[in-house]
């Protein structure tokens, strides 16, 4: 028994007449009738009988007519489906994406996605860095910061995106902030990163693609790090500092719709940036929801 035999025993089901269900099947009488024999042969007992020009199924016959008009109800939505994702007419796309462009850069790239694809379906999760590594397996393409490691699963592509800069912030009342009062306007303060170690810091937690940055910079530099509070996400960073606990540091893109309450300090001598990276899982064959998505997001930030 094939799934093609089913089909073509539904189709007869619903016409009650073989030389018609080989109309709407595209196939020859001969055709039909051979895998209709084929049918019954599996099955041991007749599935229909002659009825004038047309059939009439048996009991038997019934009872496979529902199984095989649901097998073929599921083969049509499947080749709809196909169709579908190739037009870009509906689907699904799951995407992963650690804290920064999770917050300060998806929101715009699925409203521009939205706006040239409505039907497609977009599922989002997030975490840190880490985290959204761990969980390739479960989404369509994903946004990460920094390197993305060596131990990614077999058949992940590495696509370099956009630059971010990573700034200290201090409220404006910190010894520090004099520099940031001093920059011209729309650029930060600059301050030397041994500057940093005489002041108590306030860093994400472990497996942050920031506090990755953070921690590398200082190792090169030789500057100590004095780690008051390790705190989960930006804003729990952002208040942190506003509460005088210590310096933070945080993706400049994350202080575009802030108030003025905090400052931006500029590492020098080189400003601290790292390479926001998208990654495709089962790149060898994407779909065509994943192709259309990846094309944006590059065009968005290449």
């Amino acid at each position: 028994m094939t799934p093609d035999q089913l089909i073509t025993f539904a189709a007869v089901a619903e016409h009650r007449n073989i030389s018609r269900a080989a109309v709407a099947l595209h196939l020859s009488q001969p055709a039909v009738s051979g895998q209709l024999r084929q049918l019954q042969d599996e099955f041991g007992e007749p599935l229909y009988q002659r009825d004038g020009r047309g059939v009439r199924l048996t009991p038997a016959g019934e009872q496979l007519a529902n199984y095989a008009t649901r097998l073929r109800e599921t083969w049509r939505q499947a080749h709809a489906y196909r169709d579908a994702l190739r037009g870009l007419e509906q689907g699904t796309l799951r995407i992963g994406a650690s804290t920064t462009p999770a917050s300060y850069l998806l929101p715009y790239l699925i409203a521009d996605f939205h706006r040239r694809y409505p039907d497609v379906s977009v599922h989002t999760a997030d975490g840190n860095t880490t985290e959204i590594v761990g969980a390739l397996g479960s989404v369509d393409i994903a946004m990460i910061e920094g390197p993305a490691g060596a131990d990614l699963p077999p058949d992940t592509a590495v696509h370099a995106w956009r630059e971010d800069e990573i700034v200290a912030i201090v409220p404006r009342s910190h010894p520090l902030a004099q520099a940031a009062q001093e920059a011209p306007e729309g650029e930060c303060g600059r301050v030397e990163l041994a500057a940093f170690g005489a002041y108590p810091l306030v860093l994400r937690e472990a497996g942050s693609g920031v506090r990755q940055s953070v921690e590398r910079a200082f190792a090169r530099a030789g500057v100590p790090m004095r780690v008051v509070l390790e705190i989960a996400g930006v804003e729990g960073v952002k208040e942190a500092v506003r509460a005088g606990m210590g310096i933070g540091f945080v993706s400049a893109m994350s202080m575009r719709h802030e108030n003025g309450a905090l400052c931006m300090l500029s590492l020098s001598p080189e400003p601290l940036t790292r390479r926001l990276s998208i990654l495709v899982p089962y790149a060898s064959a994407p779909s065509r929801v994943v192709e259309q998505f990846l094309a944006l997001c590059l065009a968005y930030g290449g």
